[in-house]
């Protein structure tokens, strides 16, 4: 078990996850992220991207017991049932559940009311939306799914946990990206989160959906440059399912990978973070570009 001790407590029908004690938190939080992971068309669980993704994030958790894995949505294919979590998600990132947050996925709605995703993460996943306190920073969890009358509740709860909850550095995480240059393309839906987050000065947001890496540079939520206080969104769909192409580049786009799986390795610090994607395996042999990597500050 990590050495990060909590206390629990519901806030406004979401969950609220803060952290009592954190040990070491001078040296910052290790997060490892992402999305679209276990496809249960492999006969056998340990033999396929999801386990590959897995034995990456599992030799970074022996090395720090208070690292946390945030699950960026699409735990298993084809349609989130319960079987699948056991046979396919279970043996490979399921290894670490204890250790993680999760945001719930299309493919887990596949099945009514996304029933075996709430059941195999239990109160971890609120009621499909919730926020945490580690170390200095504050991370939200939403759900890019829900109908309208559940998401403006959603809405209003984000409202009042930014309120209740203030810090200079805020991370937000859901399944489906607001911007993307993969064969999903953008998601509009999640825009009025985007600017209460914005406005509340949040700094990074993680999403899945499209099966490939994709770093944009900050920027607000019609899609306008914004060094001085625009959100930085990662897309981080390499957990293990199949890779898809890019298509039309989206503006601001920095960096794009579809030739990986792996996840996004986060180091959450005072007031600033660093990022890095871990390759767990290379797809095409020729013409990929280094692994991204890089820093920058809160606002």
């Amino acid at each position: 078990m990590p050495a990060l001790a909590t206390r629990l407590a519901v806030a406004a029908g979401g969950l609220l996850l803060a952290a009592s004690a954190f040990a070491g938190a001078g040296h910052g939080i290790t997060v490892y992220a992402a999305g679209d992971i276990a496809r249960c068309a492999y006969s056998d669980p340990a033999y396929s991207g999801a386990a590959e993704t897995a034995r990456t994030v599992a030799a970074g958790l022996a090395l720090d017991p208070d690292a946390v894995v945030l699950m960026l949505g699409d735990a298993t294919y084809p349609h989130g049932r319960a079987k699948e979590f056991t046979d396919c998600y279970g043996p490979t990132w399921g290894r670490f559940k204890d250790r993680t947050w999760p945001a719930p996925g299309n493919h887990e709605y596949y099945t009514p009311k996304a029933a075996p995703y709430f059941a195999w993460f239990g109160e971890r996943a609120g009621r499909g939306y919730y926020s945490l306190d580690l170390g200095g920073w504050h991370l939200v969890s939403l759900d890019s799914n829900l109908a309208p009358i559940e998401h403006a509740a959603q809405i209003e709860w984000l409202r009042a946990d930014l309120a209740a909850h203030p810090a200079r550095c805020t991370l937000a995480f859901w399944h489906h990206p607001l911007y993307s240059s993969g064969g999903h393309g953008s998601v509009p839906k999640m825009r009025d989160a985007w600017r209460l987050l914005q406005d509340a000065g949040a700094e990074l947001v993680l999403s899945g959906h499209d099966h490939d890496y994709e770093r944009f540079a900050p920027q607000d939520a019609d899609n306008r440059l914004d060094q001085a206080r625009g959100m930085r969104q990662f897309v981080v769909g390499t957990g293990g399912a199949y890779p898809t192409p890019f298509l039309l580049t989206v503006r601001n786009s920095e960096m794009r990978d579809s030739g990986r799986t792996g996840v996004l390795k986060l180091r959450l610090l005072d007031g600033r973070y660093e990022w890095e994607f871990l390759e767990s395996a290379r797809l095409t042999p020729l013409g990929l570009p280094e692994p991204d990597r890089g820093a920058d500050t809160c606002h």
